[in-house]
């Protein structure tokens, strides 16, 4: 009756008590050592510190209990993932995703047993119609050449290249490897818009994203440099230009390099003094209109000597979009690719509002472009890469039956360097040294053995994409048309991309849609 009457707080204040009585008692009578009070000493300490802190209400009110709350919350994610998440169930990629990406990069067996896990009935479901008729895809044409006639130095391009990642956001140890793989493989590693850093010049083709704060090529004041542009557009490694007006994950907001990040070595990278907090500005200080836009992308054209320029984009206010393709017309300037990234993009850090309820889907994008660029009669002029969760065969094909040239990888290429989606990217704490700056983890990633496992990802990825199109009827990327794409839109009916996307492209009744009475 008189425990009952007690509150919980005030039972582990009296159990604390009494443990360290007893423990005394036994130390005195000589039956333990002291050193054992070492324990209820502790126990009473923390209980002081959890009865008197005021930020805490459950340790507070259950101390020393209640610390166990926030300890089980810190592996909540290990425990899930490990033991309870099924296959299909893991955001933003689940196991059987990454799996076949770590299968792939392992260059280890790429097949799996007994049957789907997917559920083909469910509302939403995407797939393929195969052909009786296989061809043979040859992946030597898997290359797209980016540059259109107002361009000097075209660039043959893989379809599948390394997404923007800057060097800061990741390791010098990851962005080796990246860099390295790229060259073993053939493909294209974009720098992200933190710079040319040494860890990106380790023999890979570059696409030199430039964003907001102009990171390398920007003047003491923040604003662009034309001079250090040249000088850095003139390495042979930089095959493309990328201007990222918004980034999928996070568009229309800025970023925040902390001073305690900006370290020598980086702001040396990025021309900015070191150990100061850096803002880089929501939107661009170079142009304020699309025709200045344009301008500006003609003047890097001029000063990188005529190399592929083009812009990233997640598309937003369609009417913008639409303007600076208008404005293309009016100035007779047109960028050789338009690069749209999705709002499933990744990043390290963004606010939830921006990162769920921001910008619209890679597909959405991809179709909305394709068909502007086709109105008024540019789309054989610009290329489109595509970005947003592209990691499978199936991915690629889906994204170039939308409209895409080519695709681009940033979170499949972090899980082909042993990514476990950890999911903390901005605690500069990534258990496999790839999203941090701390020297003892990232020294683990061995840059030989990871270059090779980007290098056998990306042949992997498009051996399947490969035997995938070839199965559909298809010998080539440029001949894969959307009319062999159904969604399930509802428990009856699977319709076509052709039919749900494309309404002016000409294709038969039969291919439109298939309704199951």
């Amino acid at each position: 009756m008189f425990l009952k009457k007690l509150a919980v707080h005030q039972i582990i204040w009296l159990a604390t008590i009494s443990f360290l009585v007893i423990t005394c008692v036994l130390a005195y009578l000589g039956d333990i050592n002291y050193f054992f009070l070492i324990v209820p000493l502790l126990l009473l300490v923390l209980l002081v510190q959890d009865t008197f802190q005021p930020s805490h209400t459950i340790r507070k009110n259950y101390p020393i209990v209640g610390r166990f709350r926030y300890l089980l919350e810190s592996f909540r994610p290990e425990i899930r993932q490990y033991f309870f998440e099924g296959e299909l169930d893991g955001k933003p990629f689940n196991r059987r995703q990454r799996s076949i990406v770590y299968q792939r990069a392992k260059n280890v067996k790429q097949t799996i047993s007994f049957g789907m896990q997917d559920d083909p009935n469910r509302i939403g479901y995407e797939w393929a119609a195969h052909s009786i008729y296989p061809k043979r895809a040859d992946k030597q044409f898997f290359r797209t050449t980016v540059g259109n006639e107002q361009c000097l130095q075209p660039y043959s391009a893989s379809i599948y290249n390394i997404s923007a990642m800057s060097y800061g956001a990741l390791s010098k140890t990851a962005i080796s490897s990246l860099n390295k793989g790229a060259q073993l493989g053939g493909f294209a590693h974009n720098t992200g818009e933190g710079g040319i850093s040494d860890f990106h010049l380790e023999g890979g083709d570059l696409i030199w994203q430039i964003g907001t704060g102009y990171f390398g090529c920007r003047n003491d004041d923040g604003s662009f440099s034309p001079e250090l542009f040249k000088e850095k557009a003139a390495y042979p490694q930089v095959k493309m230009i990328e201007l990222k007006l918004s980034q999928g994950a996070k568009p229309g907001h800025g970023g925040l390099l902390p001073g305690e990040k900006n370290t020598p070595e980086i702001a040396k990278i990025r021309n900015i003094k070191p150990h100061i907090a850096v803002h880089s500005p929501a939107g661009h200080t170079a142009f304020s209109n699309s025709v200045e836009l344009l301008q500006f992308l003609q003047k890097m054209r001029e000063l990188s000597n005529g190399k592929p320029i083009g812009f990233k984009i997640c598309i937003g206010r369609q009417d913008e979009f639409i303007a600076i393709i208008e404005a293309m017309k009016q100035t007779g300037i047109v960028p050789d690719f338009i690069t749209i990234d999705g709002a499933e993009g990744g990043t390290g850090a963004a606010p939830l509002e921006f990162i769920d309820y921001m910008g619209m889907a890679m597909a959405d994008g991809v179709i909305f472009a394709s068909k502007v660029l086709k109105e008024y009669g540019l789309r054989d002029q610009i290329k489109i890469m595509a970005s947003g969760k592209i990691i499978t065969g199936f991915d690629i094909a889906k994204a170039m039956s939308l409209g895409a040239d080519a695709c681009y990888s940033a979170r499949g290429m972090m899980f082909a360097l042993g990514c476990i989606q950890a999911l903390q990217c901005d605690s500069g704490k990534c258990p496999v040294g790839i999203a941090t700056q701390d020297q003892k983890l990232y020294k683990g990633l061995d840059i030989t053995d990871k270059s090779v496992r980007v290098a056998h990802f990306h042949n992997n990825t498009l051996k399947a994409f490969a035997e995938f199109i070839g199965a559909c009827g298809f010998d080539s990327p440029k001949a894969i048309t959307p009319n062999v794409f159904y969604r399930r839109i509802d428990h009856k009916t699977n319709e076509s991309f052709a039919s749900l996307f494309f309404n002016d492209v000409e294709k038969t009744a039969k291919n439109e849609k298939i309704t199951l009475n």
